[in-house]
């Protein structure tokens, strides 16, 4: 009896040693699921030490569309890998009460009766102009590049998040990259 015992808590041992290294095997080659989204304080953080450019998702709660564009636009796996590899993502709910400092400059909620209201880091991203959801694009320097209000479909997203991600707003208009750059660079997109 002893004997088997010690067999079967050996065998417990090894079982649990090898599911554990085959898990960490396992973990650590599995790709990244979803975009990497982080509060807008952590991407500005990220922007200090390692400059990267800031896509914000500017959404509220009862926002239908902005629910669309999370269960369709944002699982789109090229959406996903594009984001996740040239920008820092940020969700900002836009009538979130906490407030928010960034470069020691303090973003409040402004409340109104009835417990509405809309955040102040809201407003200046969208041009005092809320409408959600909004998607703003600032460059790594945290600097405007563009909010671009409502919703758009993973492949539109994608010719939007491509032509800033990759500088050619800086070279070239909206359409001509559209017609042209992006074909040529995502045959079959």
């Amino acid at each position: 009896m002893k004997n088997t015992m010690k067999k079967y808590i050996s065998f417990l041992i090894i079982s649990g040693l090898t599911l554990t290294g085959l898990t960490g095997f396992i973990s650590d080659s599995t790709p990244t699921v979803g975009i990497q989204w982080l509060t807008v304080e952590q991407a500005y953080a990220k922007t200090q030490t390692e400059p990267r450019k800031v896509l914000i998702d500017v959404y509220t709660d009862w926002c239908g569309w902005c629910k669309v564009m999370d269960k369709e636009t944002f699982k789109n796996k090229a959406v996903i890998d594009y984001v996740n590899k040239k920008y820092y993502a940020v969700k900002l709910d836009a009538e979130q009460k906490a407030a928010i400092t960034l470069g020691g400059r303090k973003f409040e909620f402004l409340g109104q009766s009835g417990g509405k209201g809309i955040h102040q880091l809201a407003l200046a991203l969208t041009n005092n102009q809320p409408s959600f959801p909004t998607t703003v694009f600032l460059d790594d320097n945290f600097q405007m590049i563009q909010p671009l209000p409502g919703y758009m479909k993973a492949k539109e997203f994608h010719e939007v998040i491509t032509f800033i991600g990759d500088n050619y707003h800086k070279k070239q208009d909206f359409e001509t990259y559209k017609a042209k750059t992006y074909k040529e660079l995502y045959p079959g997109k």
